[in-house]
């Protein structure tokens, strides 16, 4: 089989750090080839590199693509040799349609007019190949994030792609929705489309991938050929982390305590559809040093819940009662919330966890400034005292705390996250999503954060689109379904099937 691709001693340098340090990658034509390594491993940066973000010039070595040198100069000119790239976060417009967003940048036109009997007929066929029936004019906005998944896929389509790159792509979806991405990948093979796949669910990657390279501090490791080998989900681990990881989740020794949170006939409506209701009379309580998790499918209201919780932000016409040692607390507001003593760590922290223009120190302080005041001005001495104490025990890997957040890896951007709310004394924290897109190294040592929470005596509502993760470390498990709490599972008696019967036995209501 020949090469559709090879990437020859690839060396990227930003100041003060080599991103990578003499790569090498080869990609034969219709294969899956997946890349993996630590948040901070260089794949990103890699791909970037063969896309053209990084042109010719901005790094040293060799890009041969169907058997010829190229020199890239931008994104245009890898995309006219059909190699796209579809990034974790969807480049959708949520309010074009779904045709005007397949087209965009790439307008079928005749003499300068859009052409749009061409392009809703171009769109339903590229739909029907990856498996979508909405209409060409639905809005994005108004599907789910699996099928814009799809859509980004189809939009690749429409470039007549050659080489599809994608980074994390059912890092939002559910197992369904994954199912289905990643069975679209293997009919793209059958059909003599190359796949670069970056993911951190090694299950995935097990189910899919040809071969394996692997990325280890900027450098290539190993290249494993899943066709001539059984490669283990360990033996991945092991080429990713350098070490052997016996255990995914760090042992910890329940100390639950009396109860601390109490949530009472919490209702909530869309913030724009005032008849559609999205929370539906949920009722939970936290114990002391206990780990509670919230499970459920994609859309099913899981996050919704902890927002319209935490300040009312998100959602109308809101009610419901919330409990802190006994004692009904106002959380109406973000301020009130966070003074009183909830803290929640959003799943989109690049949009509303972290000023990612803002260094390590200021987004570590953002949340408690008063903790970094006199008499109302920050104590500069002070906040740097601070963000370096938790740089330290949170073991974020950057230059310095005036690093900007943007430029941190994603596991990284995550721990200033965490640092930020623990700097808040938070008694309850609730985390939506707090490892995605986090490879499994980083994803212990957020655990064993949580756990340490936990042992201090916190409560922790963790929400979580991954089962085995809210298995390996919840005390007590809630399922959700349409807005509503439907089953409660202590850790003992928890399984996925468990979970999964309770989902669908009340969608048959």
């Amino acid at each position: 089989m020949n090469a559709i691709l090879e990437m020859r001693g690839i060396t990227k340098t930003f100041p003060g750090v080599k991103a990578l340090d003499n790569v090498n990658i080869t990609v034969k034509a219709g294969e899956i080839h997946a890349l993996v390594g630590e948040n901070g491993a260089g794949k990103s940066t890699l791909m970037k590199v063969l896309s053209g973000v990084y042109p010719y010039g901005s790094y040293s070595g060799q890009i041969i693509y169907e058997g010829q040198e190229r020199r890239f100069k931008g994104i245009a000119d890898s995309e006219e040799l059909g190699i796209i790239i579809i990034h974790q976060e969807l480049a959708l417009v949520p309010l074009l349609s779904i045709a005007e967003n397949i087209f965009l940048g790439n307008e079928q036109a005749k003499y300068g007019i859009i052409d749009w009997s061409a392009v809703f007929a171009r769109t339903k066929e590229l739909l029907k190949m990856v498996g979508l029936d909405e209409s060409p004019d639905t809005l994005v906005t108004n599907i789910g994030v699996g099928k814009q998944q799809l859509v980004e896929i189809a939009k690749a389509l429409s470039k007549k792609v050659r080489l599809l790159i994608l980074d994390e792509p059912t890092a939002s979806l559910n197992e369904k929705d994954s199912d289905a991405l990643l069975n679209l990948l293997l009919r793209f093979k059958a059909q003599g489309i190359s796949s670069i796949l970056i993911s951190h669910k090694l299950n995935e990657i097990s189910k899919v991938a040809d071969a394996i390279t692997v990325l280890r501090d900027g450098s290539t490791v190993e290249t494993l050929d899943c066709r001539t080998e059984e490669v283990s989900e360990d033996r991945i681990i092991r080429g990713m982390v350098g070490r052997t990881m016996a255990d995914r989740y760090p042992k910890r020794e329940s100390r639950i305590g009396e109860t601390i949170f109490q949530v009472e006939n919490w209702s909530a409506y869309h913030p724009l559809h005032a008849n559609v209701q999205v929370v539906r009379n949920v009722n939970l309580h936290i114990r002391r040093g206990e780990i509670v998790g919230i499970a459920g499918l994609m859309g099913a209201g899981r996050t919704e819940f902890a927002m319209s919780l935490f300040g009312r932000s998100y959602g109308q016409n809101i009610s419901g009662r919330v409990r802190l040692h006994g004692r009904e607390i106002d959380v109406s507001t973000v301020g009130k919330a966070v003074g009183n003593g909830i803290a929640y760590a959003t799943e989109d922290r690049k949009t509303y966890g972290l000023v990612l223009e803002e260094d390590i120190r200021k987004n570590i302080t953002l949340a408690n400034l008063q903790g970094v005041a006199k008499n109302l001005v920050i104590d500069d001495i002070r906040e740097l005292a601070v963000a370096n104490d938790y740089r330290a025990k949170m073991r974020i890997r950057s230059f310095n705390v005036f690093q900007e957040a943007v430029n941190l890896s994603g596991g990284n951007q995550q721990k200033v996250v965490l640092s930020k709310w623990l700097f808040s004394n938070p008694e309850i924290l609730i985390l939506d999503e707090p490892t995605r897109g986090i490879d499994v190294g980083a994803k212990y040592e957020i655990y064993t954060i949580i756990n340490g929470l936990a042992d201090a005596g916190k409560g922790v509502l963790m929400i979580s689109s991954e089962m085995p993760e809210l298995l390996g470390m919840c005390d007590r498990i809630y399922v959700m379904n349409e807005g509503a709490l439907v089953a409660e599972f202590h850790a003992a008696e928890a399984s996925q099937e468990k979970i999964m019967h309770a989902i669908v036995k009340s969608g048959r209501r």
